[in-house]
């Protein structure tokens, strides 16, 4: 792929993601993926589970929006930063718990990394500021309930 390719790809994402579009952007992984999140037990590695780990996102942040702060485009990948904002109004799926809507709202920073193969991304590792949102929304430091 060449890196106008490799641009394209990033940005489809970035914009499934912004636009809640599950099926969208499951498309733009191959069959085999494989996601990495640091809020995630362990990897996700398939299609169906990367739809339904965007879909658990979107239901707990149904205002969510996500813009592309930075990005670099390399011979086989790309890295982007990204900005995330939207109001925990829906249950969060987080490293295997289950946790209630606290109606806050929240601003995170995302950094993550995919590589492509044969026209879609094959490996994502994303790694979230989850203490700042934690402690936004009221589950971490000193705003943590006792």
């Amino acid at each position: 792929m060449s890196r106008d390719d490799l641009a394209r790809l990033e940005e489809a994402c970035v914009k499934a993601w912004d636009q809640h579009d599950a099926d969208g952007f499951a498309s733009l992984l191959t069959e085999d993926c494989v996601v990495i999140d640091d809020m995630e037990p362990k990897p996700l590695r398939s299609r169906d589970a990367a739809r339904r780990y965007a879909e658990s996102w979107f239901t707990a942040f149904p205002d969510m929006r996500v813009q592309e702060k930075n990005r670099v485009i390399g011979d086989d990948g790309m890295a982007v930063e990204l900005e995330l904002k939207g109001t925990n109004t829906g249950p969060l799926e987080m490293g295997g718990t289950r946790l209630a809507p606290t109606g806050r709202r929240i601003t995170a920073g995302v950094n993550v990394f995919m590589k492509a193969r044969g026209g879609r991304i094959r490996e994502i590792h994303s790694h979230s500021d989850s203490l700042s949102m934690m402690s936004q929304l009221g589950l971490a430091g000193s705003s943590a309930p006792a």
